[in-house]
């Protein structure tokens, strides 16, 4: 429940940001606000020990790269279209590949779960050539999730090294939001700052918002596999697509109300 629920703020955020008239000027926004966020946050616990420093550094530089693409993505596409491939692809990825770097060992159910999740997104996001959108949002949703399954290791690790989750996540967000903000007003400009209280209004709530879906996960990682904890996560695709159809008026085909089974699926079998 504690991951679904950070399921839900996940994909609240990103809809937030999709509401903006710029994407990467709402993100901007969002990791400025991400600083104050992680310090207050931060200073209900100890300063962390020298061996998180190198996790968090790390994590912020994969973040980075996460934002970035995901921004250009959403530049191209729909939520409900890049959501789906940006975040579906992150738990094969960790799956595949956190067997060779994780302690973790998943059983056979638990990763054919973990495609079958995988299989219910890659259908839900066939919309993108079925219905003529714009393809150049593929490349860039395909970064984010490399990106995405990057820090999920990273962060998981990270995590139990720290044996503080919620501060780890507090340090990673000041780390990451005072590195992709940096980066983007120096290579952009200060015009990417808007100029109406509601753009920071809405950014402050994305700002808590991805602090508690991600703050959520991280703990969560710590008390069960990473591989599954990413998977059950990807449930935030439901509510992306829900509020992509409610919120923004994206159609709800029978395409994805079938991905929308399969992925329900798929999270039934990794908890089994």
């Amino acid at each position: 429940f504690a991951v679904l629920g950070s399921a839900f703020l996940h994909a609240l955020w990103n809809a937030l940001i999709k509401t903006g008239t710029s994407r990467l000027s709402a993100l901007v926004v969002l990791s400025i606000l991400e600083v104050p966020t992680g310090l207050i946050v931060a200073a209900f616990f100890p300063f962390p020990a020298a061996q998180v420093w190198p996790w968090v550094f790390a994590s912020g530089a994969t973040h980075f790269f996460y934002k970035f693409f995901l921004t250009y993505a959403y530049e191209r596409g729909d939520l409900s279209r890049v959501y789906p491939i940006a975040r579906g692809t992150a738990p094969l990825i960790v799956a595949l590949t956190g067997s060779l770097f994780l302690t973790d060992q998943l059983s056979l159910h638990e990763y054919l779960g973990v495609a079958l999740l995988g299989g219910g997104i890659l259908l839900m996001a066939q919309g993108v050539f079925a219905s003529g959108e714009n393809r150049r949002l593929l490349p860039f949703a395909l970064g984010s999730a490399l990106a995405t399954a990057a820090y999920t290791i990273i962060d998981g690790s990270g995590a139990r090294v720290s044996e503080q989750a919620v501060a780890y996540v507090a340090w990673v967000f000041v780390v990451d939001g005072l590195t992709f903000a940096s980066v983007m007003l120096a290579w952009k400009g200060t015009g990417l700052l808007p100029r109406e209280a509601r753009a920071w209004g809405s950014g402050a709530i994305a700002a808590a918002a991805s602090f508690g879906a991600y703050g959520v996960s991280v703990w969560a990682m710590t008390k069960a596999p990473i591989a599954v904890v990413a998977a059950v996560r990807e449930t935030s695709i439901l509510f992306a697509v829900l509020i992509g159809w409610l919120a923004f008026g994206e159609k709800l085909t029978r395409g994805k109300a079938l991905a929308a089974c399969v992925i329900v699926a798929g999270v039934i079998l990794t908890r089994l």
